[in-house]
């Protein structure tokens, strides 16, 4: 099947306001049930953007979009492993999926968004999505005062004309700009969370051999104050981002976010020598407070998906799992709800719970290791027989899971240690906590 141009006068059965991973994910499968489906993207053609690295879990909806068969053609590095970095510079070994995942999804890959983010929008065509591009949406529109029924949106079009388009469901897809959720005044950071991410792109870095080459890093500085990520894309291309909290990377450096990232590149021995040859190919982007959850993830005729809804803390790079999987799960409840004529927010937010509880799994080991004084290590000792519960997470095997004795039994060891702020950005990647998740496998 290939999309058809919707005439815009007309209402369309779903309106999806981004073309992303979650909108293209959600669009995707909407059409795939027969549904009348448009998606604005208000780029031309897709950008720079970071979310860079996927996890095994992100297969299953990667399968269900058709995807698989394209990435694996694809010329985006294999990713098989995890390995860490110590405040030393010493490594660990690798943490390869395979280990306690043998199946198809033990691969995944490491991707060039702007080229990953075509190859979705171009799947979402061929599925029946009438995609178009360079439509800026101006507008949510409601029934009534914010907070009514939303009804679809008011967007320009390359060339300067102005429609409005109607919608029996309107997805928003948006990412941080998250539309709905700004203007109802819905959106609330995470207190706990106030972290900073300054980032760019490397050509000529160190790659490791094999099966190694196209792995996530994860190395620590050596003061314990920020973490930085490390990630092998196309092209002879390394992203490479540093995170800690907010006052130490952006309020106390005079605003030179690119002294400061050098900075950190020094104080990381892990990191500073796969630099040595490499030439920095694009300034460095800042990102502020980016760990955040919209109050609710439906309302009558809406849905928030993706960044719309919710941003983590990367450092378990739960990003595109996230985006994918909240797609797929509004989607599976828009065709539900328009089946039943009935998209109201009770019908169309039946997702949520789901999406909230896997958000919340890795959101706890998130505050574990920003906690002073845990390690995963010390904890793994103490009670071992949650170590295969601590890999599922790692690998994204949230959705539909009780880990609640896990959770249990980390708050249990969190509380026995001396009340503080959440601890810099880093403090708990160790050797020993690196060793003790991979011992879990």
């Amino acid at each position: 099947m290939s999309s058809k141009q919707i005439d815009p006068a007309s209402e369309v059965d779903v309106l999806v306001v981004g073309g992303g991973p979650a909108g293209c994910a959600a669009a995707t499968l909407v059409a795939q049930a027969g549904h009348r489906v448009m998606l604005l993207e208000r780029q031309e053609t897709p950008i720079f953007k970071i979310g860079e690295s996927l996890i095994p879990a992100s297969f299953e909806t990667l399968d269900r979009l058709g995807m698989i068969d394209q990435l694996r053609a694809s010329r985006f590095p294999k990713k098989y492993s995890v390995q860490f970095f110590s405040g030393s510079g010493k490594a660990s070994s690798p943490f390869y999926f395979h280990e306690t995942d043998p199946g198809d999804r033990s691969q995944t890959w490491q991707v060039l968004r702007s080229e990953f983010d075509g190859m979705l929008l171009a799947n979402a065509e061929h599925h029946g999505v009438d995609v178009r591009r360079g439509a800026a949406v101006k507008e949510i529109l409601f029934d009534g005062p914010a907070g009514g029924r939303a009804v679809g949106v008011k967007a320009s079009f390359s060339g300067g004309e102005s429609r409005k388009i109607k919608s029996r469901v309107l997805m928003d897809a948006t990412g941080q700009r998250a539309m709905i959720a700004r203007q109802l005044g819905i959106r609330q950071h995470d207190a706990c969370l106030r972290m900073a991410a300054i980032f760019t792109h490397f050509e000529g870095a160190q790659r490791d051999p094999g099966i190694d080459e196209g792995a996530t890093l994860i190395l620590q500085t050596e003061d314990n104050r920020c973490w930085f990520w490390y990630i092998p894309l196309p092209d002879d291309r390394v992203s490479v981002g540093v995170v800690g909290p907010i006052d130490y990377l952006i309020r106390d450096r005079q605003g030179n976010p690119q002294a400061t990232f050098d900075q950190e590149v020094m104080r990381c021995p892990g990191l500073a020598p796969r630099l040595t040859t490499a030439r920095q190919s694009m300034g460095v982007k800042v990102l502020n407070d980016f760990s955040y959850t919209a109050e609710r993830a439906a309302g009558d005729g809406w849905v928030l998906v993706g960044d719309a809804f919710g941003f983590l803390d990367p450092i378990y790079s739960s990003g595109m799992l996230l985006a994918l999987k909240s797609g797929e799960l509004a989607a599976d409840a828009t065709i539900a709800a328009l089946a039943a004529e009935d998209p109201s927010a009770e019908r169309l937010g039946t997702f949520e719970p789901t999406l909230r509880a896997g958000m919340a799994s890795f959101r706890q080991l998130i505050y574990a290791f920003y906690t002073p004084d845990f390690n995963f290590a010390r904890f793994l000792k103490r009670f071992p027989q949650h170590r295969l519960a601590v890999v599922d997470i790692l690998i994204g095997d949230v959705f539909d899971r009780d880990f609640s004795a896990l959770f249990e039994d980390l708050q249990t060891m969190i509380s026995s240690l001396r009340p503080a702020q959440p601890a810099q950005a880093g403090e708990t990647i160790t050797e020993e906590t690196t060793m003790a998740v991979e011992g879990a496998a």
